[in-house]
């Protein structure tokens, strides 16, 4: 499944559930993944088994990909995806890493 389409799930799933659902709610949105990553981040920590920090970490992307559908709906997050890839790719060697050799 690519982002496109799990973006297009979890709309049909938030619809379904009755979950906030406006663009007022994007910041809502981006704290609970915020939360989400924290959870992820403890469990890890905890020594959880890999399928709970697995969940975790895929309940971020739930919450990021439904704020990407109420903040840019318009915008391919697959060709965003690559697009940023590739950004990243042309980046020299430890880009954005250099405060570590001081």
């Amino acid at each position: 499944m690519h982002l496109e389409e799990m973006k297009n799930e979890i709309g049909s799933l938030v619809l379904e559930k009755g979950f906030y659902n406006n663009r007022e709610d994007i910041p809502k949105k981006l704290l609970f993944a915020f939360v989400e990553l924290g959870e992820a981040s403890d469990a890890w920590k905890k020594g959880a088994a890999e399928e709970k920090i697995a969940e975790e970490l895929i309940d971020v992307i739930f919450y990021l990909l439904d704020a990407s559908r109420l903040a840019c709906p318009s915008v391919n997050m697959d060709k965003a995806f690559e697009k940023k890839l590739i950004k990243n790719r042309c980046r020299p060697y430890q880009y954005g890493e250099g405060h570590r050799n001081k």
